[in-house]
């Protein structure tokens, strides 16, 4: 490879782990800035939040389900493309939810930004590892920002809804992702990014039996990984909201929230550093087994103990997400990746809305949303139990780097 070459696909792996980065940022804060916005919406409209948060289900179903074919795009046209496609998208729609002033029109507008949304996940994180020399670090570091995202929204939407109404909670995120779109499209137009044919770490074959046993280990845990993410992530501002004085208003839930993502930010540079030193398996076992009593003891807790709880749980979380991909694309021949990233977004972000549905369900059945911890932690259970099934493999560093063949990107 000649020295311009390969100066030309250094800038262009920095240029996507930026990009990447960003992109996961905005994918978790446009999902969630209804989430907190709601308890504005529910006001204005005179509804109750469950009644509102029934509108947001579609949308993380299609979260999830759109994952397919935008895996499917990534895999067969190009992954910055499909990433330009989802700046401009994503913040348009936002526009569109901002103008809603019926139930079904702020579903439907929700549907269409969600849509958008899920282009990321399937495309982004393939295309992220598929340039990455230290998987776990790229991931992890990635992570970070789809932590951020999530903190993000609700501390944006908390503030806009708050001083402004709840629409500006949509339409000033929105017109911040078309910029950035439009700034994506003239770096690509310049050439700064070029699309990667191979992995620039190679990963070694794994045995048949063992991609059978993992793909059923991953889809179990996958979907309660999944199902604890939406449910915490969704039900933790009317959970703040609820048992703290502090977490009183939009914003203030919101700013709790927000403080507990944030914090946890760092368990993703920790899962991601540990991904590429240790067994795959048992870091992400460790992750899925240590959330069990804390999740039980944040049912119990009330205050600030409770926000303190909320950042553990949420840690144990969030920092399986980089070792859980790099398992992915340890089973996972690369013409594939795409598709297969966008099944298991399917059931992360797809099948597992089921969290958000229990949310409206059991705040129906109860009048508040502490059952839901304890389902949390059964969640937790299961995936522990299905991670620790999982074959034993090499641990990721110990593959040999190669280097990775680069042509301009369309």
């Amino acid at each position: 490879m000649s020295t311009t070459t390969d100066t030309a696909a250094r800038r262009s792996a920095l240029i996507t782990t930026i990009v990447a980065s960003i992109a996961h940022a905005y994918s978790h804060l446009f999902v969630l800035l209804f989430a907190t916005a709601v308890l504005v919406i529910a006001k204005d409209w005179s509804m109750s939040y469950a009644e509102l948060q029934w509108l947001s289900v579609p949308a993380f179903v299609i979260f999830g389900v759109a994952s397919l074919p935008a895996g499917w795009l990534g895999d067969k046209w190009s992954a910055p493309g499909m990433i330009a496609v989802f700046f401009l998208g994503v913040g348009a729609s936002a526009i569109v939810v901002s103008f809603m002033d019926s139930p079904t029109g702020l579903l439907l507008a929700l549907a269409l930004m969600a849509t958008f949304a899920a282009i990321y996940h399937p495309v982004g994180i393939p295309w992220l590892v598929k340039t990455a020399t230290n998987r776990g670090r790229a991931l992890g570091i990635n992570g970070v920002f789809g932590n951020l995202g999530t903190a993000g929204a609700a501390i944006v939407a908390g503030f806009l809804a708050d001083t402004f109404g709840w629409r500006a909670a949509f339409l000033v995120p929105g017109i911040v992702a078309l910029l950035t779109g439009v700034v994506f499209l003239i770096v690509l137009r310049r050439g700064e990014v070029v699309e990667v044919t191979r992995d620039a770490r190679e990963i070694p074959a794994a045995p048949l039996a063992d991609i059978k046993r993992a793909f059923i280990a991953l889809v179990v845990a996958v979907s309660c990984v999944g199902l604890i993410y939406q449910a915490t992530a969704v039900g933790l501002p009317k959970i703040f909201s609820d048992r703290l004085t502090a977490g009183e208003g939009a914003f203030g839930a919101g700013l709790l929230v927000s403080i507990v993502y944030a914090v946890s930010a760092i368990s993703q540079i920790l899962g991601g550093e540990l991904a590429d030193r240790y067994p795959l398996r048992w870091v992400y076992f460790a992750a899925q087994s240590l959330q069990v009593p804390v999740i039980v003891a944040a049912y119990f807790t009330f205050d600030y103990g409770l926000v303190a709880l909320a950042v553990l749980m949420v840690c144990c979380n969030m920092g399986s997400q980089a070792p859980e991909n790099a398992l992915v694309a340890r089973y996972t021949p690369l013409a594939w990746r795409s598709r297969v990233y966008g099944f298991k977004f399917v059931l992360t972000l797809g099948v597992s809305t089921a969290g958000v549905a229990l949310i409206p369900t059991i705040h129906d059945w109860t009048g508040t949303l502490d059952v839901l911890l304890l389902m949390i932690a059964g969640f937790a259970v299961v995936a522990a139990a299905a991670a620790g099934s999982l074959p034993r493999e090499r641990p990721a560093a110990a593959a040999a780097p190669a280097q990775p063949s680069v042509q301009p990107a369309e």
